[in-house]
């Protein structure tokens, strides 16, 4: 796949067919995502990352027939609005669901919330899937990267797990090609001091990428760090993320990116 730009949007859909939300519009989903999409493309957004975030509650693994159906229609929309690079995460961790979305619709990196180990989260344990993610990957979609959170946010690791060994696990057992850092939930700014701790035990070629909590007060600090900053809340009204874009914030946001370089 081409490289993927420093800046990373976020689409949020709208509640999928299947789950409590939704509001009986696949039209409706599909308009709001690619009104969406098509508003962070003109600001100067690079590249973009869709997710199911309005399925709550969700499944703690494999999701929903629909919910796959559904989202591939959305991913694919997005891309054939923009031509941006764009990203798939299937909440919560539906990682091979979110590999054969990519592959079908020519979506360049999926995000992957636990691909080794185990964290403790309000679906349950989650246990990564890293063995069947790689060799799907390899004759899949080999050209698909994987983005995988370290300590993922809405979660607790097993007592005696540090971030350097999350870190090292994530990269040289889960073949990850790209570590995420987060603070704790949606839209909460990471620790600086972690990421940096982060940055220092990644091999060569890995990324750094931060996952929540990016905006105009942060983005230098947090461009300093990392290689790619993925932002949703910030853009969106009173930085809610389940919010409508707030075009004066995508302004805003996307000025500081080009001061600090991110575009």
């Amino acid at each position: 796949m081409s490289p993927i730009p420093r800046l990373v949007g976020m689409i949020h859909l709208l509640p999928l067919p299947g789950s409590p939300g939704f509001r009986g519009s696949m039209d409706e989903v599909l308009d709001t995502s690619t009104t969406e999409a098509n508003a962070l493309a003109a600001a100067g957004f690079p590249s973009l990352l869709v997710e199911n975030f309005g399925d709550v509650p969700f499944h703690a693994d494999s999701s929903d027939p629909e919910t796959i159906a559904a989202m591939g229609i959305a991913v694919r929309s997005v891309i054939g609005e923009t031509g941006l690079p764009v990203g798939v995460n299937v909440l919560r961790n539906d990682a091979l669901s979110a590999l054969g979305i990519a592959a079908v619709t020519g979506a360049g990196f999926i995000r992957v919330n636990v691909l080794t180990g185990v964290m403790y989260t309000d679906q349950g344990p989650i246990t990564g899937r890293a063995a069947e993610l790689a060799r799907r990957r390899a004759w899949l979609a080999p050209e698909v990267e994987i983005w995988a959170d370290a300590m993922v946010k809405h979660a607790t690791p097993p007592p005696g797990l540090g971030i350097e060994r999350a870190v090292e696990d994530t990269v040289s057992r889960g073949l990850a090609d790209a570590v995420i850092v987060s603070g704790p939930g949606t839209g909460v700014e990471p620790d600086v001091a972690e990421a940096a701790t982060v940055r220092s035990v990644l091999p060569k070629g890995t990324r750094l990428v931060i996952g929540s909590g990016a905006g105009v007060d942060n983005l230098g600090v947090l461009a300093e760090v990392a290689d790619t900053v993925i932002v949703g809340s910030s853009l969106k009204v009173d930085g809610v993320a389940n919010g409508r874009l707030d075009p004066g914030r995508v302004a805003t946001f996307i000025e500081a990116a080009r001061h600090h370089g991110l575009i």
